[in-house]
């Protein structure tokens, strides 16, 4: 099977990619493990925010950010996106230095911030402990529903002509010099110019294969949902250190998470730990006491892939014409990964974007390749 462009992974970012490719009016087979949306990129928190990124991130999350505001008329679904703001807590005075110093960093690339002292806090979230000592706040931030968002992304590349075909486990690739290979498990095979690896914790292994070897860490973030309660708590909250983040639904049930299940060898399946459960559910308790009462209902995880600077790898391979990469998001792939796909799509059919990645690439590993 032959297209312009083959997709390998079938998370939001290539589904984002498969998607704008499509509506460029060029070809694309969009290839999945499993099925579309159900690994990380549906299993995630749900945080949609641009506070606390990397400073090679933003603009890229600007572009995301953009796109999340129109989300319904890209993929039928505003998949319960709601702007809540964002609050990044302080809970000691080390903390409180690296919010000051994020908040002006930030401010030159455009991205507004209001630092909240403790009285601030008392005023505006009075529901939060005196453990937390001071705030940054990002209003224009908010949260989504990965379980209706990514499988959406993917229905929505499909209706744009996209060819998806799950179930396909690239096993190996290659590059002749004018056109990739792609041989999946069941001996498929696929032909392109151009490939997208956004296979996910697995893109090291893609990229290995065309000399880009880099390590990815996995990620096992542990999520758990609480019960419904009176809706109050509206900003989703997470504190330096990333060891809690915390957010309420609108039909009240608390979403938070914090500390690492555990993945399988291969990491194609993972499972959340009891202790570290006990862990989180004590320390959202400790930041927001409200919830002490309330039930977890349920608990589970998903596996990402983290980079070495905690930044994802996104743009074209420093070794291969037509290559490109999307992977190890470190968890910011579902906020970003809409922008991922208007980026690349850009890259491939247009030949340049206006959006700046150029801290994101590959080459930022190289170490004398």
């Amino acid at each position: 099977m032959k297209a312009d462009v083959i997709v390998i992974g079938g998370g939001i970012a290539g589904c984002s990619t498969a998607l704008h490719i499509a509506r460029k009016g060029k070809s694309v087979i969009l290839l999945e493990r499993d099925q579309a949306g159900v690994r990380a990129s549906g299993v995630n928190f749900g945080g949609v925010r641009q506070h606390g990124r990397a400073l090679a991130e933003i603009p890229l999350s600007f572009r995301s950010r953009a796109i999340w505001a129109n989300l319904e008329n890209l993929i039928g679904t505003d998949g319960e996106f709601t702007v809540t703001g964002h609050l990044r807590l302080a809970r000691k005075e080390s903390d409180v230095t690296i919010l000051q110093q994020h908040l002006q960093a930030v401010s030159e690339y455009g991205l507004t911030l209001e630092f909240l002292d403790r009285a601030d806090l008392d005023r505006r979230f009075p529901w939060l402990s005196p453990h937390i000592i001071a705030g940054t706040h990002c209003p224009s931030d908010g949260q989504g529903n990965p379980r209706l968002i990514s499988p959406a992304f993917a229905a929505a590349a499909r209706e744009a002509g996209a060819t998806l075909i799950e179930g396909a486990e690239v096993v190996s690739s290659d590059y002749d010099g004018s056109v990739f290979h792609v041989e999946a498990r069941d001996g498929s095979r696929f032909e392109a110019p151009v490939l997208v690896n956004a296979a996910g914790a697995w893109g090291n292994t893609i990229a290995g294969w065309f000399g880009e070897s880099v390590t990815l860490v996995p990620e096992v973030p542990q999520v758990m949902v609480t019960e419904p309660a009176p809706y109050r708590f509206q900003p989703v909250l997470g504190v330096i250190g990333g060891d809690l983040y915390f957010r309420q639904i609108p039909r009240g049930n608390v979403i938070f998470g914090g500390g690492q299940g555990r993945a399988n060898a291969d990491h194609t399946r993972s499972k959340p730990l009891p202790e570290i459960s006990a862990r989180a559910a004590a320390e959202a308790a400790r930041i927001v006491p409200e919830i002490r009462h309330l039930n977890i209902i349920r608990t589970w995880t998903g596996v990402d892939g983290d980079t070495e600077d905690g930044s994802p790898i996104v743009g074209p391979s420093a070794t291969t014409p037509g290559l490109f990469h999307a992977f190890g998001f470190c968890g910011h792939g579902f906020q970003l990964g809409p922008g991922v796909g208007a980026v690349l799509a850009e890259l491939i059919v247009d030949g340049r974007s206006d959006t700046d990645i150029h801290g994101l690439g590959i080459a930022r590993f190289d170490r004398g390749r």
